[in-house]
């Protein structure tokens, strides 16, 4: 299995820690993984990506040209990275904040979620990048919702970012029940 991911949005909506976390339930899983970002030096506002390499074999390259999975939380990531994925990938573009008038693929599985909106609603416009990270796990069996859970816990417990917290199962859980 090699599966190539890129996750981009916004800084400040959480696109880096999105790919850390499925970086850490790919290891968690026995997987090979790298985790490469991208962003300016403006951070929060800026644009901001990272590409995610899960394997079980060795991994050549960090970088991902056509990736199979995009996860494009705002417009300008859409514009940026839609035509790079691999025919028969993966789009997944958060509906809330993306005309959905400017996806074009036709050859590519497109999958349309307001995760933002679904957040706002769950009392934390932040977690966003949860939410459709639920949305992704359902979707493609990455992982299964108890694999990804407790991966996304123990890292949020273990990498400094704070401990446990029932509002990022919560917004995970919310985009892993949408339709």
């Amino acid at each position: 299995m090699l599966k190539e991911i890129i996750c981009a949005g916004f800084g400040g909506q959480g696109v880096l820690t999105a790919g850390k976390l499925l970086l850490y339930a790919a290891y968690k899983n026995g997987k090979k993984v790298t985790w490469f970002p991208s962003y300016g030096n403006e951070m929060r506002g800026g644009s901001a990506n990272c590409n995610v390499v899960i394997s079980d074999e060795r991994i050549a390259s960090p970088y991902c040209d056509h990736p199979d999975l995009v996860m494009a939380l705002n417009g300008p990531s859409l514009d940026k990275f839609q035509a790079a994925v691999k025919p028969g990938g993966q789009l997944f573009v958060n509906t809330s904040l993306v005309d959905e008038a400017k996806i074009t693929r036709t050859d590519v599985e497109v999958y349309k979620a307001p995760v933002t909106d679904l957040a706002i609603s769950l009392g934390n416009e932040r977690a966003a990048n949860i939410c459709m990270l639920g949305y992704i796990c359902k979707k493609t069996g990455l992982f299964t919702k108890e694999e990804f859970s407790a991966s996304m816990c123990e890292y949020f417990e273990n990498s400094g970012k704070g401990k446990f917290n029932a509002a990022n199962v919560r917004a995970f859980e919310a985009g892993y029940d949408l339709d």
